[in-house]
C-alpha cells in the first residue's frame, strides 16, 4: 500500500492567491449597474448599490475600490470613499461584484440649496483604470432615478463577490 503525505494547498478561483495570476479588471470589460436604493423613513442617508458584471471571456482582478463620482457638468462633484480593507477579487468571467454606497440625501425629496450634487449619471472605473464610464442610476423597479447629494463624500463599503 502507497501513502503519500504533505501538504496540498487548494486554491479556490476566487481567492487572492489566484488573483496574481490574472490581470487587473478594465472599466471597459465590465457591465455596470447603479441602483439608488427606497429611502428609510426620517433619515437624511440614502442608500444605493454598485453591481459589476465582467463580461471579458477570462478572469481579472477587481483589485480594490471602483472609482465613483457623481458630477454637475464641470461643477461640483461627490467623490466615493471607501471604508475598511478591500481585498483583491479574482473575478470569474459572468461573475459579479457589489459595492453599497451610503450618502446624505435631501430631507424632503427635493434638492435645497444644501445640496451639492443632484444628477441622474455617475462616472465609475475599475480600480487602478483611468478610463470611466459615466451610467445612469435607476431605482429598484429600473425607472432612473436622481441621486441628490448632499456631503462631498459618498461612503462605499468593500467590494464582495456576489454568490451564485
Amino acid at each position: 500500500m502507497l501513502t503519500i503525505a504533505g501538504s496540498l494547498g487548494l486554491v479556490g478561483c476566487g481567492s487572492p492567491r489566484m488573483a496574481t495570476l490574472h490581470a487587473d479588471c478594465t472599466t471597459k470589460n465590465l457591465k455596470w449597474k447603479l441602483t439608488v436604493l427606497k429611502k428609510r423613513p426620517h433619515t437624511t442617508q440614502r442608500d444605493a448599490r454598485l453591481s459589476v458584471v465582467n463580461k471579458a471571456a477570462r478572469p481579472c482582478v477587481f483589485g480594490g475600490y471602483p472609482v465613483f463620482e457623481v458630477h454637475v457638468g464641470k461643477g461640483p462633484e461627490a467623490d466615493g470613499k471607501g471604508q475598511g480593507m478591500a481585498t483583491p477579487i479574482d473575478l470569474r468571467s459572468g461573475g459579479t461584484v457589489t459595492t453599497a454606497l451610503r450618502y446624505k440625501d435631501s430631507e424632503h425629496g427635493a434638492p435645497s440649496a444644501q445640496c451639492i450634487v443632484s444628477n441622474v449619471e455617475a462616472t465609475v472605473a475599475a480600480p487602478r483604470d483611468r478610463a470611466g464610464r459615466s451610467i445612469t442610476a435607476r431605482d429598484e423597479s429600473g425607472r432612473r432615478s436622481r441621486m441628490d447629494i448632499c456631503d462631498g463624500t459618498i461612503w462605499m463599503s468593500p467590494p464582495k463577490e456576489v454568490a451564485e
